[in-house]
């Protein structure tokens, strides 16, 4: 097996675990968690820092983020249908949420970070993230920089596909809800839709 193909499939397995976890752990509740509650991903190895570039060509550190909370998410602005629905569920929770809890909402950064650098451009994932709340914050780099990062969010993706307009690529959809130090909370539930989405942040952010 190829180097390459060997860290995709370790990847792979690692985002899997985490999966597995959220689903043996985790219930989206519609209240706080209660005192005792630890938060579903509490031990899993999820995260870590990363240097990228914003949509003005300003290079953003992970701990630039510290003491807030962090929703984060990979995917690509080329994306036909996976990634926009996802963020416009994400843009659509973080809505609701600032009508009622805007004091929440100003603590919670959103980011999308490409995985495909060589298209998604500081420009373009700008306009991209921006396109679902003005909240949420674009992140791109160079390809070892996204790797990075990819690999310390055991976030999987590989080019797919060629299409007329160039090429798919298939990656994890996973949602993260990271806390204030960095750490792992929870998944957040983005196939269930924004009020899904709402009340599992609401369970977690204090």
């Amino acid at each position: 097996m190829k180097r390459g193909a060997m860290t995709n499939t370790r990847t792979l397995l690692r985002a899997m675990t985490v999966a597995l976890a959220l689903c043996t752990l985790s219930a989206c509740g519609k209240g706080g968690a209660g005192a005792d509650e630890r938060p579903p991903l509490a031990d899993a190895a999820v995260g870590g820092p990363f240097t990228l570039i914003d949509k003005n060509g300003k290079t953003v550190h992970w701990s630039d983020f510290d003491g807030r909370y962090r929703i984060v998410y990979f995917g690509y602005t080329f994306c036909p249908d996976a990634c926009p629905t996802d963020m416009n569920v994400i843009g659509q929770a973080l809505a609701k949420l600032d009508k009622k809890h805007p004091e929440l909402t100003a603590r919670i950064v959103p980011l999308f970070i490409t995985v495909d650098p060589a298209r998604d451009t500081p420009q373009v994932v700008g306009q991209f993230a921006a396109a679902f709340s003005p909240r949420v914050i674009g992140l791109t780099g160079t390809k070892d920089e996204i790797d990075k990062a990819a690999k310390e969010f055991a976030v999987y993706y590989e080019k797919g596909a060629s299409t007329p307009g160039g090429y798919l690529i298939n990656h994890s959809r996973t949602v993260y809800l990271m806390g204030t130090k960095g750490e792992p909370i929870a998944i957040l539930p983005a196939d269930q839709g924004p009020d899904a989405v709402a009340a599992e942040i609401l369970k977690w952010v204090k």
